[in-house]
């Protein structure tokens, strides 16, 4: 098979522990070097908290695995830094196409606006995704990595867990305040612990094939219901970097996994898609089933769960490594908080309360797709097919076809954190939702520039205030809107003007477009309160500053 990546080989570093003999203490430790342990770690170190990641491998994962990567996620790596790579390497795209047989019968765009940094989708190889964040971890200096070590135990106490590793030379133990388990759908932490994950197992196979291939293909989803040339069966067909192309057939439950992996059964399937014509080499082949299930909690204490150790979905709608890093989104903010004594413990339960909602959304949202893909009776798929038969002439229709709900953003909207609304908004930025993007042009004061509004959000409670002219702002406003900055938890004010600059160094931002109004209701005078993972938390038509601190405090569980 050929190969466009080169695998690196992680050494193991004796760890001082083995050669002190005495347990080490870390103030936070993660369990697990995928897409979402690197994912927290690489938040927490890049905000001044010093973390050490364990991961029993010595290279990234093996094959493409998790390739798509959804706007909200790309936004999340923005936050950290780390963006910009993951999308001039890999494949944007926002069109999805759904086939029955040879005719389509139903298209999306992901992004149907305009003025937004980032694309809908962008797909690339798990093992780039990996690589990447490795490099962006290896720039923070409190970020501390250990390849080849095994967990073995976990022992959890009131004020910190203990954990004894395995590695080439020997056992060790290691106190930690805070443990971050990121160690994938077969977490083995969860198994040691004797936690529960209840859900579902789907009964049906699905063959993995990565082909290298020049082809012309636009940067599309496309997804066949029973082909010609996979009858009765679904397919699916993305590209991924460096001429990569990932294909999904259907096998059914019958299927044997050995058999189906062989080239000489994998080719001709391949074959009979692509024509005897085109050429092409395997990369990568895996035969996988799925399930949806999660845990009931996903804090235990001292012990924190993240991605597929707290929750697992089919790979239908691109939702496993992005829910993943949406739970480190949340996550992080919160646990920095409590270790920083600026909030309560109690914090931390609103992290499984709004990810364990989220997971449910995912839950269900997948196990819709797989019903829709994989009808489980005569009478599921008669209603299918007939749903893809009149979704090509009658919109009604479209709107039932379900070939994977992709990844979006959970709206958090039923979270205790929020501040609800007492006066009238339009739109959909309500109390709890994820804040759209728009482009914007920095006035002076912000220092990190950026074109985006989402460049300028994040990691820390901002208070966003809209006003015609930033330059004819009162000096009661500006000392209202600086006193926020006071006090335990600070809040950063943030001005967005149609023209001017705000004074006393306010940092001030101009919506020249006009989008940010549009998208925000915004009106002079209004104010929004911006979470530091770029939710809403409230919003006012005027600006109130203990009712902004109020807010807060109901954010940070400290009311």
């Amino acid at each position: 098979m050929q190969k466009t990546f080169s695998y690196p080989k992680f050494d193991f570093i004796r760890p001082p522990e083995l050669a002190d003999g005495k347990p080490g203490h870390y103030p936070v430790v993660v369990v697990g070097a995928g897409p979402v342990g690197l994912s927290a770690a690489i938040d927490l170190a890049s905000q001044g908290q010093s973390v050490l990641v364990i991961d029993h491998d010595d290279s990234v994962s093996v094959g493409s695995r998790a390739i798509c990567f959804a706007k909200r996620a790309l936004e999340v790596l923005d936050r950290m830094g780390c963006g910009d790579q993951f999308v001039e390497k890999g494949v944007s795209w926002n069109v999805g196409r759904t086939f029955l047989r040879e005719d389509e019968v139903f298209s999306f765009n992901l992004r149907p606006e305009s003025d937004h940094h980032r694309p809908g989708m962008v797909n690339l190889q798990q093992y780039y995704f990996e690589e990447f964040l490795l490099e962006r971890a290896r720039q923070l200096p409190n970020l501390a990595l250990r390849f080849q070590s095994n967990v073995i135990s976990v022992v959890p106490g009131e004020t910190q867990a203990t954990v004894r590793v395995e590695t080439p030379e020997g056992p060790y133990s290691l106190t930690t305040d805070w443990l971050i388990v990121a160690d994938g759908a077969g977490s083995r932490i969860r198994a040691m612990l004797g936690l529960d994950i209840e859900g579902k197992i789907f009964m049906d196979r699905f063959l993995i094939a990565d082909v290298v291939m020049k082809a012309e293909y636009p940067a599309e989803r496309w997804f066949w219901f029973d082909p010609p040339f996979h009858r009765n069966q679904s397919v699916l067909l993305h590209r991924q970097a460096d001429n990569v192309w990932r294909i999904d057939f259907q096998l059914g439950w019958q299927a044997d996994p050995v058999e189906e992996k062989k080239p000489e059964n994998v080719i001709p399937r391949i074959k009979a898609m692509l024509g005897d014509e085109r050429e092409f080499e395997l990369e990568w082949v895996s035969v996988y089933t799925f399930q949806c299930r999660r845990m009931n909690r996903f804090n235990h204490g001292r012990v924190l769960f993240v991605g597929d150790a707290a929750h697992q979905v089919s790979p239908f709608g691109a939702r496993g490594a992005n829910c993943g890093i949406q739970d480190t989104d949340n996550l992080v903010w919160k646990l920095k908080l409590v270790m920083d004594g600026k909030a309560p413990a109690t914090l931390l339960d609103t992290y499984s309360e709004e990810r364990g909602f989220a997971a449910d959304e995912n839950i269900q949202n997948s196990t819709r797709s797989t019903d829709f893909i994989t009808p489980k009776s005569a009478v599921s798929k008669t209603f299918r097919n007939a749903v893809l038969e009149l979704a090509e002439h009658y919109p009604f229709a479209r709107a039932l076809v379900n070939s994977g709900r992709l990844s979006v953003p959970s709206w958090l909207t039923e979270s205790r954190l929020n501040t609800p609304d007492t006066e009238a908004f339009a739109g959909d930025m309500i109390p709890g939702a994820p804040m759209a993007d728009a482009p914007v042009q920095a006035a002076g004061g912000d220092g990190r520039g950026g074109e985006w509004l989402l460049q300028h959000l994040g990691n820390r409670f901002q208070a966003l205030t809209y006003v015609d002219d930033a330059g004819a702002l009162d000096g009661a406003t500006a000392q209202a809107l600086s006193s926020l900055n006071a006090g335990p938890i600070p809040v950063e004010p943030l001005v967005i003007a149609k023209k001017g600059s705000a004074p006393g160094g306010i940092a001030t931002l101009i919506d020249a477009r006009g989008r940010v109004a549009e998208r925000y209701d915004m009106k002079s005078g209004t104010v929004y309160l911006a979470r530091p993972d770029q939710h809403v938390a409230g919003r006012w038509r005027r600006l109130d500053a203990a009712s902004v601190r109020a807010a807060v405090a109901r954010a940070t569980c400290n009311a």
